[in-house]
């Protein structure tokens, strides 16, 4: 089967025709990886533990082009996946913290996206064949994603701290 690089992730996948997202640019064979990731942490609680990180990945892999809808999901993104990381919150404690952020989503600007999204991608995350593998996967494509926006992170950091009571 012929593959091709993501535009997003620059990983390789199928190449196939298929529905891609509106506005986190991918190529269709990508779009069908993450739905498939997707499925199976929506279908085993085991598998849903890193769920967050999974989306949060994707979504920061696959910026798009600047628009407010594309600026909005990313810097949100950046922010949970930062307090994951970085501030080891819980699940719930990060997801809380994103959705304060939102109130405050209006005053984000573009920040430029990496030349390289990182060493891993949704197509790692697709090979794991248990729940351990699974979640292994996706804190390690989570890691190399976020790192990937390191010449970011002050920017992302300042306004966590405007905006979040850390």
């Amino acid at each position: 089967m012929k593959t091709v690089n993501c535009v997003g992730c620059k990983g390789l996948f199928p190449e196939v025709d298929g529905p891609v997202h509106r506005y986190m640019e991918s190529c269709p064979g990508c779009w069908a990886a993450f739905g498939e990731v997707l499925a199976r942490e929506y279908s085993n609680l085991a598998y849903y533990e890193v769920h967050r990180l999974s989306v949060d990945s994707y979504a920061i892999q696959h910026p798009g082009k600047p628009s407010r809808q594309s600026i909005q999901s990313v810097g949100l993104h950046l922010v949970r996946i930062c307090l994951f990381l970085e501030h080891g919150l819980s699940e719930k404690y990060a997801n809380d913290a994103m959705r304060k952020a939102a109130k405050f989503k209006h005053t984000l600007v573009w920040l430029e996206p990496p030349e390289s999204p990182g060493s891993l991608t949704v197509a790692d995350v697709a090979k794991a064949r248990t729940a351990k593998e699974h979640k292994d996967s996706v804190n390690a494509w989570a890691k190399s994603a976020w790192h990937a926006w390191s010449l970011q992170h002050a920017s992302i950091r300042k306004w966590m701290s405007t905006h979040l009571d850390l």
